[in-house]
């Protein structure tokens, strides 16, 4: 647990993100997210990075290590540990996030959590904080897709016990997903191969360059399929 508290506190002293965004003539893509897809940024690897270059759209990476959908002090969305805060004014025709992991993680350590998930998303999809953050960045323009988080089938990790939890908050936004047309769920809970330690750092919490290539790879099939 404490390289893994090392590993977060690294990435965020080393981030890169700017406060304002230039709203350019042609839309594009900001993400959004905690270390899933902040992870690898500063080899030139990230999510953002490698969906930039299969898309050959500009993404905008305002992601941070250690972020949450719900955090209460203030400092939190100044440094962008809220992953609502990290959102920036721009002509975005796509808002890429993720959410919820670190809520679930440190607020109940993947075990006892139906009051955390609830106030996350209800068992509906349809009220509680992720839907709520959805509907706001509807409201700008931007449509929005939103991933799950990587498994780590077959393998004693630190985060197996997350695996039903994050089962059940997939199927949850992906029912919130079915409502409205701009919103696209993608999950990665069948992405890693079983047993398949590739995918993974060698904490077995976050994405290899590997992993977050895999990611992006996903990531930018459902946005061409939606282009179409």
């Amino acid at each position: 647990m404490l390289r893994c508290f090392f590993i977060v506190l690294v990435s965020i002293l080393t981030m890169s993100c700017t406060d304002t965004v230039e709203d350019p003539s042609e839309p594009q893509i900001l993400l959004l997210g905690d270390s899933m897809m902040a992870f690898n940024r500063l080899t030139g690897n990230s999510v953002a990075d490698k969906l930039q270059d299969r898309l050959g759209t500009t993404v905008v990476d305002r992601s941070v290590s250690g972020a949450r959908l719900i955090y209460n002090l203030p400092v939190s969305g100044a440094a962008g540990m809220k992953i609502q805060s990290q959102y920036v004014a721009g002509n975005w025709e796509w808002v890429v996030m993720n959410g919820g992991g670190n809520d679930i993680l440190f607020g109940c350590g993947c075990g006892a959590c139906d009051r955390r998930l609830d106030r996350l998303i209800s068992a509906d999809g349809q009220t509680g904080v992720i839907p709520d953050t959805i509907r706001d960045l509807r409201e700008t323009g931007a449509r929005v897709l939103y991933t799950g988080y990587l498994r780590t089938p077959g393998i004693n990790g630190p985060i197996e016990s997350c695996g039903p939890i994050g089962d059940e908050m997939d199927a949850r936004i992906a029912k919130f997903a079915e409502t409205d047309d701009g919103v696209v769920f993608v999950s990665l809970a069948d992405l890693v191969p079983f047993g398949d330690r590739s995918f993974h750092g060698f904490d077995l919490i976050h994405p290899s360059i590997k992993g977050s290539d895999a990611i992006s790879a996903l990531i930018a099939e459902a946005i061409r399929n939606e282009r179409q």
